[in-house]
């Protein structure tokens, strides 16, 4: 069980060693100045650790499926209309009001009343794929192709009809600000793969809709657990560039340790100096790791086609993807890639192709290379937005959002594919069968890592916290 404290009030967490720090941040032997004045403001915020080590690997409750994740969030609200949920009745009903028994429900939209628009058909057609014949539209011909490796839920919901705490409701569990994000839960329970990049990585295509702190933060987790935002091309990790040479970077840092070594001493009760210490080491390194790790110049020809990375419309999301195989392969444990903008309250058709042409080809990529290099069986990958959208039409041709019935899938490290779980009623308006909430997705992905979501927690305010707060089932027909 993976329990820890913030008992203590925010003046008697820091202890008086600020002179250090000021001697530190303007020391001559340039040890990244930037970089080193932000790991300290991190740490200061972080609060107490519970070890040495707070990154160091640990095991799971129980055996795990997968290692690690790579979570593709769809920023925007994709329509589960257009994507993995097949509805033939709004074919029959297009243009038609929207019948009686959904106007008595008062669902709350942002833009409109589900009463006021006129049912839409799907502007795609589905076809069935595979072995296991799951239906997908034509929106995804190379994503198609994984049928079989895919679990797609049919049936997610939650309450939140606006993107901004839609986003947090997906990435934290919360609506509310200030919970941490599922990938920092991840890195608080599992720790680190690697000693050369951070455990936690996120990337973008077009800036983060909700605003970071919403889409990655650690939120009452210590702040070493949110994830560091990669740059795909120029400098990878902001601050991380050497004001010094490497031998007087080294220099500073065993400096560093023989004073932290003393201070500790006398303070043996107090973990935060070594934590401290294993962020600078962290830094140090990843002025080498983080360049390598984003120079795809040793990557194959056929690789780099397979991904899409040298034309377009896939160029920038292909090398996202690629990218994070390379991430895989160098034991990063949570990767999160924000893909924008979904948002087709307006022809939605255009929208959505756009955005599919930009994705579809170099997500494909990814679970093939991953399948080839032995990494799927052990990565759980997710794709997912913030909710689906409405069967009725707004404005010319669009859909407003809708939270009540959304699709989602996973793939890779012990997911069942070939299957759709849970159902929308027959116009896809909400979740009637197998609903799943976020809360359940959220505590599958993390029985996948081997954890059980009510004893991953961390004491908060007074009471143990969790991803899942005092919900959540596992969704068993995931797991195989």
């Amino acid at each position: 069980m993976w329990t820890d404290s913030l008992n203590k009030t925010h003046c008697q967490r820091f202890l008086p060693i600020l002179n250090r720090r000021d001697y530190l941040r303007t020391s001559a032997f340039g040890f990244g100045a930037s970089v080193l004045g932000s790991l300290i403001a991190q740490d200061a915020a972080a609060g107490e650790q519970d070890s040495k080590t707070p990154l160091a690997a640990r095991e799971p409750h129980f055996p795990a499926k997968a290692k690690r994740v790579i979570f593709i969030f769809c920023a925007g609200g994709p329509s589960q209309l257009e994507t993995f949920d097949p509805k033939p009745a709004l074919i029959k009903y297009n243009g038609q009001p929207i019948p009686e028994s959904f106007r008595t429900e008062g669902l709350a939209l942002q833009f409109m009343k589900a009463s006021d628009g006129k049912l839409m058909a799907s502007q795609f057609e589905f076809q069935k794929h595979g072995q296991s014949g799951l239906e997908i539209s034509s929106l995804f011909p190379q994503l198609s192709k994984h049928a079989d490796d895919l679990a797609v839920i049919r049936s997610c919901h939650h309450d939140s009809f606006i993107h901004g705490p839609a986003s947090a409701v997906v990435n934290t569990g919360s609506s509310l600000l200030g919970h941490p994000s599922m990938g920092a839960w991840v890195t608080y329970g599992l720790g680190s793969m690697t000693d050369n990049l951070p455990a936690y990585i996120t990337m973008t295509d077009g800036g983060f809709r909700p605003g970071p702190a919403v889409s990655y933060g650690s939120g009452f987790l210590p702040a070493i657990y949110q994830g560091t935002v990669l740059r795909t091309e120029g400098t990878p990790i902001s601050n991380l560039v050497a004001a010094g040479a490497p031998g007087q970077q080294r220099q500073m840092l065993d400096v560093l340790n023989r004073w932290n070594e003393r201070f500790a001493s006398a303070r043996p009760e107090d973990t935060r100096l070594a934590a401290q210490l294993a962020n600078y080491e962290l830094a140090f390194r990843m002025q080498t790791a983080a360049p390598d790790l984003i120079r795809i110049d040793d990557e194959t020809a056929a690789t780099r086609e397979l991904y899409g990375v040298d034309k377009e419309p896939t160029a920038k999301f292909g090398r996202m993807c690629l990218l994070a195989r390379r991430m895989a392969e160098r034991g990063v444990r949570y990767v999160q890639m924000f893909n924008n903008d979904w948002d087709g309250h307006g022809e939605c058709a255009a929208n959505h192709k756009a955005n599919a042409d930009r994705t579809d080809q170099p997500v494909a990529a990814l679970l093939t290379d991953l399948k080839q290099r032995g990494l799927l069986e052990s990565t759980l990958v997710v794709w997912a937005g913030e909710f689906g959208r409405t069967p009725v039409m707004q404005g010319s041709n669009g859909r407003d959002h809708s939270p009540y019935g959304f699709s989602a899938w996973m793939a890779g490290g012990g997911v069942k594919g070939g299957q759709a779980i849970g159902a929308t009623d027959e116009l896809g308006f909400r979740a009637v069968e197998r609903k799943v909430h976020v809360h359940d997705l959220h505590a599958t992905m993390l029985a996948l890592l081997g954890f059980d979501h009510e004893r991953l927690t961390y004491h908060f305010e007074g009471r143990d916290r969790r991803l899942t707060d005092v919900f959540g089932h596992v969704v068993r027909e995931v797991i195989s």
